[in-house]
């Protein structure tokens, strides 16, 4: 049987061209990082490939081109996604990491080092999913414990392999709960931080095909409005957190007002203030434990 004759760039080009016919978005990026993958190239080094590819990569990135294709996302297709600058194992289990959950770390970072805040306590990361969160600042807080909470054993099993990836593993612990249901309700974190569901239920069939079809529903549907998971929390979140204590949130664009008064009949908390991210648009929800 003959070989197929095919160089990196034709492939490629070859993907792009079906990726476009497809109206999937940025086709050349999506074409270039599943050949790159394959090959253990970086973007640049696909283009400078001039030798034949061997009948295994052309296959290989077939089946991949295929999945793409289906609209499944490129993060679960590589098994992998960049946040904060390290690589996150990821899978179908997990929300992909996104770069609005950058900007909650980094006002979390901004506000703990701005007031002096003790940045060696114990963290408490709600939801946690890929272990994004909790890795991050188990690493950019090294005197701090972090403890993890996810419903889902898949998902923790995704976080601990990435805790064990970047070295804190011995500073992250997984717990199953169902939020704080099955946390004892005594004042024992000084920090913490959730991305939790916000997508209103009754807009989540106009999302992309790649969010709707494969990322986890449970991480993304917070009901009606949005915010039925948030209000099933709020409420405990002050029995978790010593005083001065601090808890930032993650919150969809339109969600603010709602954020704000719910957190503000509780009289436990003071300091309550929403930061906007580089849109403009308010994103990030933070409150002080009195």
């Amino acid at each position: 049987m003959a070989q197929t004759v095919m160089k990196a760039l034709d492939l490629y080009q070859s993907g792009v061209n079906r990726l476009r016919e497809a109206d999937i978005e940025d086709a050349e990026i999506d074409a270039s990082l599943l050949l790159g993958h394959l090959l253990n190239f970086s973007r640049a080094q696909v283009f400078l490939h001039d030798e034949q590819l061997p009948d295994s990569v052309i296959q290989d990135f077939e089946h991949h081109l295929s999945r793409r294709l289906t609209r499944e996302p490129l993060a679960y297709i590589l098994g992998e996604q960049e946040f904060w600058s390290l690589p996150f194992y990821v899978n179908n289990d997990v929300l992909i990491p996104r770069p609005e959950t950058e900007l909650l770390l980094e006002i979390v970072l901004q506000v703990l080092q701005g007031e002096e805040q003790d940045l060696s306590g114990r963290v408490l990361d709600m939801g946690t999913g890929s272990g994004a969160i909790a890795i991050v600042l188990a690493r950019e807080l090294p005197q701090a414990f972090v403890c993890t909470l996810d419903i889902s054993y898949a998902a923790q099993a995704v976080a601990r392999k990435n805790a064990e990836r970047h070295g804190v593993l011995d500073r992250v612990s997984f717990i199953s709960s169902d939020w704080l249901a099955g946390i004892r309700k005594t004042p024992f974190f000084d920090l913490v931080v959730t991305n939790p569901p916000y997508v209103a239920r009754e807009s989540f069939d106009g999302l992309q095909p790649e969010v709707s079809l494969f990322e986890p529903r449970i991480a993304l549907d917070g009901g009606q409005g949005g915010v039925d998971v948030i209000s099933r929390f709020a409420g405990d979140v002050s029995t978790v957190l010593k005083p001065g204590g601090r808890f930032f949130m993650e919150i969809g664009a339109d969600q603010s007002h709602f954020v704000m008064d719910l957190f503000s009949s509780f009289s436990e908390f003071d300091g309550l203030t929403v930061y906007e991210d580089y849109a403009g648009l308010p994103r990030i929800f933070h409150a002080r434990r009195s």
